[in-house]
């Protein structure tokens, strides 16, 4: 009960969208009364006609009697075969059109939803004392109760429209019978016309009402919203140790890139970038590992190990490790930069391969000074220029 009094929030769309999947739809059964009826009754009036003509010739097919009959003993069983199969083809058509209707009022009501989980077995189900407790709800009572009421209106409004049309009936019997068919269908539409506005007034007001007791049994409390956020957005700590195991995997890739690294520009002790250049695959030099501290000391060993060659620039390095990322082409006012260092680090292989002459010392590199992160103008010079 104090659970009960507790949800008075309003169910969000992943608590609908989950009750849907479990074939929790508001439904309607006024409206699919007055599709069944209504529906019934209009094809009724449209094919009154050639339903009736059909039904005469059944019945004086099967009223028929004659001295065939005596000579072919199995006449008989042919006649019944065929009034049988007449028969069967009507109750399909009227049954096929029953059905959609129902399918038609379902999906009028609550929208289209095909699951399977209401035809699982429940056990639940089958204890008593649970049964009797659904029996007395709120939802169940009210839906009985607006059962009966309607069943009593139509049954009111049948007797009185019978009372008053008594002697129309009566006059049918006294007529021929297909006069009398067309004669009883007349006036049975005068009362199927009245069960039907009956019926438009019951759905108009059912079809929002279950609705409404739809939502409202779908109501959750405060710590129902907490644990469903908290299940669609991901606990905090496991959220933490996924993304800490994705760079942990994601720094390990890198490095094992740096072995096919061209060269690494290093900051001596605090940044590291692994450059590679292909012609024949790359419009320009491409960052393939970068890290600061730790992570540069790492990739610098690594360099080490596999005769990459390491030049210390600070101001490239930190201008590299501020504006590229991993994968990512070097900017393009960066290029000549990057161009001399890796024209040096290829004379310098060729030169140990026995290719050429050792080349000279390396020149400085010249950097824009807006790329370089520790290259800031001085804030007492700013000020003067301000003032200028």
């Amino acid at each position: 009960m104090a659970d009960a009094q507790d949800r008075n929030l309003p169910a969000s769309e992943r608590k609908i969208r989950k009750s849907r999947e479990d074939g929790q739809v508001a439904r309607s059964r006024d409206l699919a009364h007055l599709a069944m009826v209504g529906g019934g009754g209009a094809l009724l009036v449209a094919f009154a006609p050639a339903l009736a003509g059909w039904m005469q010739k059944i019945l004086a097919l099967g009223l028929r009697f004659d001295a065939k009959l005596l000579t072919q003993p199995d006449v008989l069983t042919h006649r019944l075969g065929e009034l049988a199969a007449g028969w069967l083809l009507v109750l399909l058509v009227i049954g096929g059109v029953g059905l959609a209707l129902a399918i038609g009022s379902g999906v009028a009501a609550g929208g289209w939803n095909f699951t399977m989980k209401p035809l699982a077995p429940k056990f639940d189900k089958l204890n008593p004392l649970t049964g009797i407790g659904r029996m007395f709800s709120a939802d169940h009572l009210s839906q009985v109760g607006k059962a009966c009421l309607l069943a009593l209106l139509l049954g009111v409004i049948g007797a009185f429209y019978l009372k008053g049309h008594l002697a129309e009936f009566h006059d049918a019997l006294s007529m021929p019978l297909p006069q009398a068919m067309k004669h009883t269908t007349q006036a049975l539409l005068g009362g199927l016309m009245l069960l039907v506005i009956a019926l438009v007034v019951f759905a108009a007001i059912d079809v929002p009402l279950q609705r409404f007791m739809l939502l409202k049994r779908l109501k959750m409390s405060h710590q129902e919203m907490k644990q469903e956020y908290k299940d669609a957005e991901g606990n905090v700590e496991v959220k933490a140790k996924v993304k800490a195991r994705m760079r942990e995997m994601a720094k390990k890739r890198m490095l094992a890139a740096v072995p096919s690294a061209d060269l690494v520009v290093m900051n001596p002790t605090h940044y590291a970038v692994a450059l590679k250049y292909e012609d024949s695959k790359m419009a320009a030099p491409r960052v393939v590992a970068k890290g600061a501290d730790l992570v540069a000391m790492k990739i610098r060993d690594i360099a080490r190990e596999n005769k990459v060659p390491v030049l210390q620039s600070p101001a490239l390095a930190r201008a590299l490790y501020a504006h590229t990322e991993v994968d990512q082409e070097v900017p393009q006012r960066l290029f000549s930069a990057v161009a001399q260092v890796l024209a040096y680090v290829y004379q310098l292989r060729a030169a140990l391969a026995g290719r050429g002459k050792m080349p000279a010392d390396l020149a400085p590199i010249v950097v824009p000074p807006d790329l370089d992160p520790h290259n800031k103008p001085a804030t007492g010079a700013a000020d003067e220029a301000d003032e200028a």
